[in-house]
């Protein structure tokens, strides 16, 4: 399933003061180049969010990435493509993004492949600290959080994940990482496949929850 593309999000036309469609939750996926984590990051989880939510625009959800060092304008890499066809996932129309200030924003959440990247987010200001998680980081700090707590997918999809960041980030001193490695992706850029498809295991590993938790749905067996 294809979502129709608003430049690197899922738009409905109707936006907010912030440039945002009102009434809508963005995430923004964050790695180094843009080309490998992040964009394999980014289409995993429109994929997870269109097999739970069967909607084109998934609720309100915007799903983006973009690179502390990004190659703005470069394709993803060609494993990471390959990764994505073994998902089902789509990588096509993917273009890379430099992140901006204004990515930062306009996020809702960001959710990092580093803890090194999440430091350079929260250092860009815009008040990010809490609402930037690296993305093991915020899969460990959502499986303890208890689904009954968060508001119903009747309320819609959009305040259920704001009420999750706020959860989330409540947790972050009390749940902390097992080792400082716990919370990394770590980077397969010019590696081979088997190993980028290592990553790409892992990082569909550490989303299913945070899908599961966003929509109240879990995957289809």
């Amino acid at each position: 399933m294809t979502a129709p593309d608003a430049g690197r999000g899922i738009g409905t036309g109707i936006t907010g003061t912030n440039g945002s469609p009102r009434g809508s939750f963005r995430i923004l996926h964050v790695s180094t180049g843009n080309v490998c984590r992040s964009p394999i990051t980014e289409r995993l989880t429109r994929h997870a969010l269109a097999d739970r939510l069967g909607d084109p625009l998934w609720g309100g959800l915007i799903v983006e990435s973009a690179g502390t060092w990004g190659h703005e304008g470069a394709p993803m890499e060609a494993n990471a493509e390959t990764v994505l066809a073994d998902f089902g996932a789509d990588p096509s129309g993917f273009v890379g993004r430099e992140l901006l200030d204004d990515h930062v924003i306009r996020a809702d959440l960001v959710l990092t492949a580093t803890r090194d990247h999440r430091a350079q987010v929260i250092s860009m200001g815009h008040s990010a600290g809490l609402r930037t998680f690296t993305l093991k980081e915020f899969t460990r700090l959502v499986r303890a959080i208890d689904p009954a707590t968060l508001p119903p997918l009747e309320d819609g999809v959009v305040e259920r994940a704001r009420a999750l960041v706020r959860a989330a980030a409540a947790l972050r001193g009390w749940l902390l990482a097992p080792t400082a490695e716990a919370d990394e992706v770590f980077d397969p850029y010019g590696a081979p496949l088997p190993f980028f498809r290592s990553i790409g295991d892992e990082i569909n590993e550490a989303l299913d929850p945070v899908v599961t938790a966003l929509t109240g749905v879990r995957a289809r067996a």
